[in-house]
């Protein structure tokens, strides 16, 4: 089958054109679930055969990719961020039970089928906002078949709906209770051993962790990453978010796609993110919702030519969001990135961030006719509204009917 998509105004990120890669009075051919033309309407393919779909002026943009997030997870953490609000400290909630110790007991507690219908809801939230490729990490299991089971339920709820989903092995996000100060022990005994068995079931397409003061040095990292390219998987890191350990130099010693979080990271991080190609993933709903005061390097990161991601962050404990719109306008308002920036972060440079820039991301000939219709009157309205959804039809592998709930 093949579809036309007319009388459009395309936002494209196409790399070849300057900005956002705007083409007024464009047009989309779509064949066999991937864009065959996308350019000016006036040399669009025609012919029989062709269903014709007139756009009547709206804007279409890529799919948006949320290329960061914890979705997976049950339960939630109201109650701490309730004590939060009443002068709790970290200590104190932690001794009540809260912190990532409360989501590791809740995912431990949850069946794989009780992980997917807490996961479903938050992803639908992010589709019904015109995501069509959103990626999901491990991380509050800790053991190797919680880490495990989370993994099969992220590749469950992608297997339900029409959506890419990529999984992210993050065993070495938390040393529980029983090891802890044996994060070496630990890394041998469950990280190891649970990326070796998530490989082995087909449950993993990169690797990640968090290297952090109160998480995993740089030298723990490096077990786990050496483990990874091994294995042949690509590597992200959680890198300089509290403090700088020169995370981003380490991931971009390992070529990683991204590293994430940064507010710590200093000109030579992002000098060598650069020379890597590794992808800085800006995650605002984190700074926004734990109050931090250190806002990542954004004018470093345009120096050095760095590329920039915008994400979710998706998670139970410091940044429940299930909204990509709001995403870019809190890196727009936040960081003070540009409209331009925002919108490639969320398409063009989050494909980078997952490797998959080859084929999604981008409206451009021949990849997977991954598709947001819009009604708006500028790209710029996407980023400039806040708690306002002006999805008009989402398209998914070309699903012009379908591409919108499962």
């Amino acid at each position: 089958m093949k579809t036309l998509l007319r009388n459009a105004r395309l936002t494209t990120l196409a790399p070849k054109l300057p900005g956002l890669g705007i083409i007024e009075d464009g047009a989309i051919l779509i064949e066999d679930g991937r864009i065959a033309y996308a350019g000016h309407a006036a040399d669009a393919p025609a012919g029989a055969g062709i269903s014709v779909v007139d756009c009547e002026g709206r804007w279409i943009t890529p799919g948006l990719i949320d290329c960061h997030t914890h979705l997976v997870h049950a339960g939630n953490r109201a109650r701490e961020f309730e004590m939060r609000l009443a002068g709790a400290s970290y200590e104190e909630i932690a001794r009540a039970g809260g912190g990532i110790v409360s989501s590791v007991r809740q995912v431990r507690d949850a069946s794989e089928a009780d992980l997917v219908a807490e996961t479903l809801p938050r992803l639908d939230a992010l589709i019904a906002e015109g995501v069509t490729t959103v990626e999901v990490k491990s991380g509050y299991g800790l053991t190797v078949e919680d880490e495990l089971k989370m993994l099969r339920a992220a590749r469950s709820v992608g297997n339900q709906r029409p959506v890419n989903l990529t999984t992210t092995y993050l065993g070495a996000h938390a040393t529980p209770a029983d090891y802890k100060g044996r994060n070496g022990d630990f890394i041998r005994d469950v990280v190891l051993s649970g990326l070796a068995a998530a490989h082995a079931e087909g449950l993993v397409d990169s690797v990640d962790g968090f290297c952090e003061g109160i998480a995993f040095s740089p030298d723990d990292m490096r077990v786990v990453f050496d483990a990874a390219k091994a294995l042949g998987l690509p590597v992200k890191l959680h890198a300089d978010q509290l403090s700088n350990l020169h995370g981003a130099a380490l991931a971009a010693a390992y070529g990683a796609l991204s590293a994430d979080h940064l507010e710590y990271t200093d000109d030579d991080g992002a000098a060598a993110m650069t020379a890597a190609g590794t992808v800085a993933v800006l995650l605002p709903g984190a700074y926004y919702f734990i109050r931090e005061t250190k806002k990542p390097p954004v004018d470093l990161f345009r120096k050095h030519a760095t590329k920039m991601a915008l994400a979710t962050d998706c998670n139970p404990g410091t940044s429940p969001l299930t909204s990509l719109l709001l995403t870019m306008n809190m890196g727009a308002t936040l960081f003070h990135l540009t409209v331009e920036e925002c919108l490639a972060g969320v398409t063009r440079e989050a494909a980078r961030a997952l490797g998959r820039l080859d084929t999604i991301g981008t409206i451009e000939a021949g990849k997977q006719a991954d598709l947001a219709i819009w009604n708006i009157e500028s790209p710029a309205e996407l980023v400039y509204r806040i708690g306002f959804n002006p999805l008009h039809q989402r398209i998914w592998n070309g699903d012009i009917t379908g591409g919108n709930h499962a």
